[in-house]
């Protein structure tokens, strides 16, 4: 890296992604982050009644690691730094398409191997949320990646600059032809999304869950526990989580057969033990669950509102009113 590259930086204002999961609108950040992972999640949910088969019912928590194994193929094949290659956003976003992709799970069993869609061709994360008493709210997400980053810290020549870079190159793929393939100036694949929701067109939630692979996990499955089961904001982070291992990574490492369904302690054996008779392999928590954070705006009789607000018991984290 040289001091023309840093002089040819600048930060810059995207649109966001967008999605209506049972008439909230849900927005987050499209590639070269996995943003769209949560809206793929959600998009493939929604053409089930989750509310039906129950909270925390195997038949529910079935979906939706399926519904990730489906997002994280796309994932790994599909998304990069769209200046470089051509991401298909507005298919992979779109109703029609999840409706194809929720078409591929079985009620009663586990899928053997999941393949990216055939789409046309045409570590140390920190996260808040902020709002205020006018009614702006701000979701935001920050990490170096890997512990320090990369563990360089720039200097003006004689004192440091007080920050260091970080090391999300290594999130590049490395094999020719792949959409993600290391280049000069480019942005490799990244995983932080700040999450933000609004429900009848006006500001719902500003909320994030930090985590790596677990953040567009975490985030379908807040929207899901408070849109489905109808749970306040604490009570849906405070839920029992799953995450999928195993997907193909955009890197380029391949899937690993179905790969392996951690779930938290709290869902019932009866669930766990319909998962198993399905075809998961279930593994024990290993505490990468996310770490979640939620503001959300509450409309009271009258039309006066307020703010809620939930922190993770799984983190040191706080909700404050100020």
């Amino acid at each position: 890296m040289t001091r023309a590259d840093l002089s040819a930086h600048h930060t810059e204002w995207v649109e966001p992604i967008q999605t209506n999961y049972r008439g909230v609108d849900v927005f987050g950040l499209g590639p070269n982050t996995q943003g769209l992972s949560t809206n793929q999640i959600l998009n493939i949910c929604e053409q089930f009644d989750l509310k039906s088969m129950g909270f925390q019912s195997a038949a529910s928590l079935h979906v939706q690691a399926e519904a990730k194994r489906l997002a994280f193929e796309d994932r790994a094949r599909w998304f990069a730094d769209d200046r470089f290659s051509e991401t298909p956003v507005e298919w992979l976003n779109s109703k029609a398409y999840a409706a194809e992709r929720a078409r591929l799970i079985r009620p009663d069993r586990v899928m053997d191997r999941v393949m990216p869609g055939d789409a046309p061709h045409h570590g140390d994360t920190t996260y808040f949320s902020v709002a205020d008493s006018d009614g702006m709210m701000v979701s935001w997400i920050q990490s170096n990646y890997r512990g320090m980053g990369s563990g360089l810290a720039p200097d003006n020549g004689s004192e440091p600059l007080g920050f260091m870079f970080q090391d999300r190159g290594e999130l590049f793929a490395l094999t020719d032809g792949h959409p993600n393939i290391y280049a000069p100036g480019k942005r490799p694949f990244q995983t932080i999304i700040p999450g933000f929701a609004v429900k009848d067109g006006e500001p719902w939630l500003a909320f994030g869950v930090m985590g790596g692979a677990m953040q567009p996990q975490g985030q379908a499955q807040i929207i899901i526990n408070m849109v489905d089961y109808g749970l306040e904001p604490q009570a849906a982070g405070d839920a029992p989580r799953w995450q999928h291992y195993g997907s193909s990574e955009p890197t380029g490492q391949p899937q690993e057969g179905s790969g392996v369904l951690h779930l938290e302690s709290g869902v019932p054996e009866a669930t766990k033990a319909q998962l198993r008779a399905m075809g998961w392999t279930l593994g024990e928590p290993d505490g990468g669950f996310g770490g979640y954070q939620n503001v959300m705006k509450q409309v009271n009789p009258g039309g006066r509102w307020t703010y809620g607000a939930a922190t993770e018991m799984r983190k040191d984290g706080i909700a404050l009113a100020y």
